[in-house]
């Protein structure tokens, strides 16, 4: 793949016209580019499509506009897939950055996912919740019911979990660098954690490896929640080893306004390799509320780091729903 300068807004603007049948102009394509979110000039575009003109990906049609070459769909296809590596960690970094909660005063924003279920299964899917909120596998001991957001269908019910990327957020505003290394499937055996079964790491893959485990059925939430044992989903992250005792005290600190960490941490915890430079910290995530749910039958849909949101309009002053 070759590179170019300023290469997202240029992929945007190959990635509309391979959407096009028809030539597009560079009016048409300023205003589509801001549509995506992209505010260019229509005397900006012409440059960008210059450019592209020059590299041989676009080519004029008279006066009609621009279409792909041959050359510029295959240069975009292999943009797209390129683009898409590293996606879902580059999108948890930056909801990190975003995310200000503070936790001596309970106050800022936290980061969360979004989920909706037909109306008829929301009772059922905040059964779920509960479940495994009462077993103490999540990572937040509460959720949010929405039913009034535009990105909620007609007919459905919204639901609201804190994401644990929230711990990410906190550690780097106190000056500890953090790097979501894994997410796995946790064995727990008589409420007690016991090993990882599988782990998938963050860097490079294209999907949440807690989303793929749950929608594959590789878990048994459920049972975890009601018997004590059974396949649960779970982050790992680590920390420099010189951080520990800040990173007890935030996590002390979380954990009195209902946030559930850590399940492990150390420099050899459960069946990770041992590293004496970091310390592993292991986290239940806040999929299994969602997870459950899809064991239970309901057709949970699931944005996942949907944004961040005050913690406030999570929990009430008394920290409950």
């Amino acid at each position: 793949m070759i590179f170019i300068p300023s290469e997202r807004k240029y992929l945007e603007i190959l990635r509309i016209l391979k959407e096009q049948r028809e030539p597009m102009g560079a009016k048409r394509l300023s205003e589509v580019m801001a549509e995506h979110g992209f505010v260019l000039s229509d005397r900006a575009v012409q440059y960008y499509l210059r450019y592209l003109d020059e590299m041989g990906f676009t080519e004029k049609v008279g006066n009609r506009g621009r279409v792909l070459t041959e050359r510029g769909l295959a240069e975009t296809e292999s943009a797209m897939v390129e683009e898409r590596l590293g996606f879902i960690i580059s999108k948890l970094e930056r909801l990190a950055f975003r995310t200000t909660f503070d936790p001596e005063s309970g106050t800022g924003d936290v980061s969360y996912n979004l989920s909706h279920v037909p109306e008829e299964e929301a009772e059922t899917l905040a059964g779920a919740f509960d479940e495994v909120i009462r077993a103490g596998a999540g990572f937040f001991s509460a959720y949010r019911i929405v039913d009034r957001d535009p990105r909620i269908p007609k007919g459905s019910v919204g639901f609201i979990t804190v994401c644990s990327i929230t711990m990410d957020g906190v550690f780097q505003r106190n000056g500890i660098p953090v790097r979501m290394a894994y997410g796995g499937r946790l064995a727990i055996q008589d409420r007690v954690p016991v090993e990882f079964v599988d782990l998938i790491g963050y860097r490079g893959t294209t999907v949440d490896p807690l989303h793929l485990f749950i929608s594959a059925g590789l878990t048994s939430i459920h049972q975890m929640a009601t018997t004590g044992s059974g396949i649960a989903v779970a982050n790992v992250r680590e920390v420099p080893t010189a951080s520990r005792d800040r990173v007890e005290e935030i996590a002390a600190a979380l954990r009195n306004w209902g946030f559930v960490l850590p399940v492990a941490m150390g420099n050899r915890v459960l069946n990770l390799n041992c590293d004496p430079f970091h310390l592993s910290i292991v986290a239940f995530s806040g999929m299994n509320l969602i997870g459950n749910g899809i064991e239970h039958g309901c057709r949970v849909q699931t944005e996942i780091g949907a944004g961040t949101i005050p913690f406030s309009r999570v929990v009430d002053a008394s920290g409950s729903r």
